[in-house]
This record gives C-alpha cells, structure tokens and sequence, in this order.
C-alpha cells in the first residue's frame, strides 16, 4: 500500500506540472530552481502532450495497480508485484532521462521534477523489495 501512497504523491506533483503547462495555473509556485524554465521549455512536452501529462497517467496507472493488487484474487500473485516493478523500473529510466535533460541541455533544474524522479525512486525500491520478499517465501529450498 506504500507504493499506492506514492504514486498519489507523485500524481499531485504532475497534476501541478500539468495544470500550469495547460494554463490552469498562471505562475508556478518554485522556491528554488527555475521550473517556469523547464517546463516551458520545448522538452516540456512529448508528442504533443506535457510531460507531466505523461507522468499523471503514469501514476494513474500504477495507483490502480497497486491497489488492485491488494485485492484477495491478486493479493498473493507475484505478477502484480512483477509488474509494478517493470513499471516503476521504466518510470526511473524516463525520470533519469528527465533530469539529464535538465542539467545538461536546459540547464536548469525543477524542483517538482527533481521530487517526481525522487517518488518513481522510491516506488521502484519498494516493489523491487516487495518482489525479494516475495520470491524468497515462495522458494521451496528456503523453506525445507
């Protein structure tokens, strides 16, 4: 259920990223860092769509996830926990990805990016860590 509190957290953040990007919101609220810079620059968006539109869908997807997991005919299956940690794995890929591009072509750095790559960080330790749990109780050696 810690991943599910997550990916809330970080749909917070990217709904925040979104709504500015769409004009919702005139100003961002940034205490350091320049995040009007990234995200107005032209990598703030990915085919057409903002990438925090991007990251909101994604925490979308991995709240329901999460939460279906939870329920009994999942609860027990290693495959929701398998697919979460693909999931946040690939999330971790494309915020790296992110903040790369932060530093070193736009040279500025946001810190609700920063914090959204700090979130998909955390999700994938949790269910990689889930997954050992899990896999270590279901080899048969570990248990004779």
């Amino acid at each position: 259920m810690l991943v599910a509190l997550l990916a809330l957290v970080g749909l917070f953040i990217s709904l925040y990223l979104t709504l500015y990007k769409l004009g919702y919101i005139a100003e961002l609220v940034c205490r350091m860092g320049s995040c009007e810079r990234v995200q107005t620059s032209r990598w703030s968006v990915l085919f057409g769509v903002p990438v925090a539109a991007w990251g909101a869908g994604f925490y979308v997807t991995a709240l329901v996830v999460a939460v279906a997991g939870t329920q009994p005919p999942l609860a027990s299956s290693l495959r929701v926990t398998q697919l979460l940690v693909a999931m946040t794995g690939a999330g971790v890929l494309f915020s790296a990805y992110l903040t790369w591009l932060e530093l070193f072509v736009i040279h500025a750095i946001c810190m609700y990016c920063v914090g959204s790559a700090i979130v998909v960080t955390l999700m994938f330790g949790v269910c990689a860590a889930e997954l050992a749990v899990l896999r270590h109780r279901a080899d048969p050696i570990v248990r004779a």
